[in-house]
């Protein structure tokens, strides 16, 4: 199944700030994460790789008290990143995981959060990543693997997203080998569990924004239909229940 990359600065940026907006509970439980994956070194400087509006770049940050690089290729997404994400140890810059505007082994930790399955090479990524991070640094990778697919709430009223992950992402040992090419080792493999919504009725206003890449994947009709099922799931739901999932974060130590 083949993919087209996904536009931000076509789709995707208006809502993407408020869809995809990050409770404070899940910002608290992905920075505790975030510093218990980082290793021993200290870090001075991150990159933050596929900033998009800047939903984690400011929480690296503060979480380590380091200067913070959020490489971004879309202008649109960098755009709204300035206005909603802004911190005086944060700078946001134009780039993309293969080609990254930083000196070699300059960087300290590196992030990609729910990126990896938009980057078009993957080994040519790795290469760079390995080149702007010292020895001993650390990679995390937020991602969904095509070998451990969770059971999210998106798969019950999208049904048609499951398959298109399954085809989308890489498995783990795809990804631990490639990244065992381009000079890393795994550290570890967890899974991080995090809330996207406080109720049902949320998360369905925040669906209303396909805010999503996977929508741009569905037709219009998969789309309204699922948005209809969850919307009547939301309305007949006895109390706010909060929409919780797991996520895979891999991390990898620069040799």
């Amino acid at each position: 199944m083949g993919f087209e990359r996904v536009d931000y600065d076509r789709t995707q940026h208006a809502g993407y700030a408020k869809g995809r907006r990050l409770l404070p509970v899940s910002r608290r439980g992905w920075s505790r994460a975030f510093r218990e994956h980082a290793g021993e070194r200290r870090v001075r400087r991150a990159v933050d790789i596929g900033s998009g509006t800047g939903r984690f770049t400011p929480a690296l940050a503060d979480e380590f008290g380091a200067e913070v690089v959020g490489v971004e290729p879309s202008v649109r997404m960098r755009e709204v990143a300035h206005i909603e994400s802004a911190h005086p140890l944060v700078t946001y810059v134009e780039g993309e995981a293969a080609a990254l505007p930083l000196d070699d082994a300059s960087a300290d930790l590196a992030l990609m959060f729910l990126v990896w399955h938009h980057v078009p090479d993957h080994a040519a990524a790795a290469r760079e990543i390995a080149r702007v991070l010292a020895p001993g640094a650390r990679l995390l990778i937020a991602t969904t693997l095509a070998d451990r697919l969770k059971d999210l709430v998106l798969y019950r009223y999208f049904p048609r997203t499951r398959e298109i992950d399954a085809a989308l992402f890489p498995t783990s040992v795809e990804t631990v080998d490639l990244f065992a090419e381009a000079g890393f080792a795994l550290a570890s493999l967890t899974e991080v569990r995090h809330r996207s919504a406080d109720s049902l009725a949320e998360y369905a206003e925040r669906q209303r924004m396909r805010a999503l890449s996977v929508y741009e994947r569905l037709s219009e009709k998969e789309y309204r239909d699922g948005m209809t099922a969850l919307e009547h799931a939301a309305a007949t739901a006895e109390g706010p229940q909060p929409v919780e999932a797991s996520c895979d974060l891999l991390a990898f130590t620069r040799l």
